[in-house]
This record gives structure tokens, sequence and C-alpha cells, in this order.
């Protein structure tokens, strides 16, 4: 081989991530996004409509001057 030859490389150059990454990273990832469960979500809607019924009966029982 002189040195006007490219060596080629016997391993690729860039290397593909794995399958079971792959995988690991998208349940990571659905986690995040979609919660461990349905707890979270129900718990902001329920703080939200109890502050809705809160407000409305500070309305209600205030006088209107």
């Amino acid at each position: 081989m002189t040195s006007a030859q490219p060596v080629v490389a016997t391993v690729p150059l860039a290397r593909e991530p794995r399958a079971s990454v792959l995988a690991a990273f998208q349940l990571v990832e659905d986690a995040r996004y979609l919660g461990a469960g349905r707890g979270p979500r129900r718990r902001r809607t329920r703080r939200i409509a109890e502050r809705t019924v809160v407000s409305r009966r500070l309305a209600r029982d205030l006088p209107v001057s």
C-alpha cells in the first residue's frame, strides 16, 4: 500500500444506535410526556374545578355595591 491509496475502514465510522437503546429512550420519553398515570392530570383538573367553585361562591356572597 502506498500513501496515495485511502485506508478502508473495517468498522463503520458512524455507529447505528441499537434497538434496545432506542426502545429505552422511547419508554423514558413516553413516561415524561404522558405521565406515570392519570393521577397528576386528575389532580390538576380537580384543583381547577375547586378554585372555580370557590370563586363563584365568593362572587355570590359578596354584596354588590
